[in-house]
């Protein structure tokens, strides 16, 4: 199979480079029985999110119609239309995260990256996504950053978990210079 990079600056990329990326990656799934979600993936993977072109270049290359490419896409909430934040923030909006303040952690987040549910920051470091326990009922409020588990989140102390993740993105940026 051809090999998979994932583009670090993957937001520069043109409709023709994506096109030409996951062709090479078409070329070894098609006629593969179950292909479309693992493409999806490999996809998703490359580029961040699925862009409409890349979904279309997909269902063409695997026979199987846009409908049916896209129908997979919105279903599963694993996959992105939308281009991601290098960082997933997800609130645990499950019962005891609900009752223990989750809401007011969602909304100071919300106010913090000055974007909604389903979105992310114009600078592409945050997406803000809600989930359903992540298995820290105990200790709840529970935000999710990547596979990072922050629990007992206070809304007044968002800005400071943020800082976390944008000082590691400060850290990365120096080194590179």
């Amino acid at each position: 199979m051809s090999e998979v990079q994932c583009c670090q600056c993957r937001s520069e990329l043109s409709e023709d480079d994506m096109l030409r990326q996951i062709d090479g990656v078409l070329e070894d799934y098609q006629g593969v029985e179950g292909a479309l979600i693992p493409v999806l993936q490999i996809a998703q993977n490359m580029f961040g999110y699925l862009p409409k072109a890349v979904l279309k270049r997909i269902g063409l290359r695997l026979n199987t119609p846009y409908s049916e490419v896209a129908g997979v896409v919105s279903f599963y909430s694993f996959f992105s239309t939308v281009p991601r934040g290098k960082y997933l923030v997800r609130v645990c909006l499950g019962t005891a995260c609900y009752v223990r303040g989750g809401k007011e952690v969602l909304d100071s987040l919300k106010r913090e990256l000055r974007i909604d549910v389903g979105q992310t920051t114009e600078d592409r470091l945050f997406s803000l996504d809600v989930g359903r326990c992540f298995g820290a009922c105990g200790l709840a409020p529970a935000v999710m950053v990547n596979d990072d588990v922050h629990q007992r989140v206070k809304p007044l102390k968002i800005a400071q978990l943020l800082d976390i993740y944008r000082n590691r993105e400060n850290e990365s940026a120096k080194e590179v210079d």
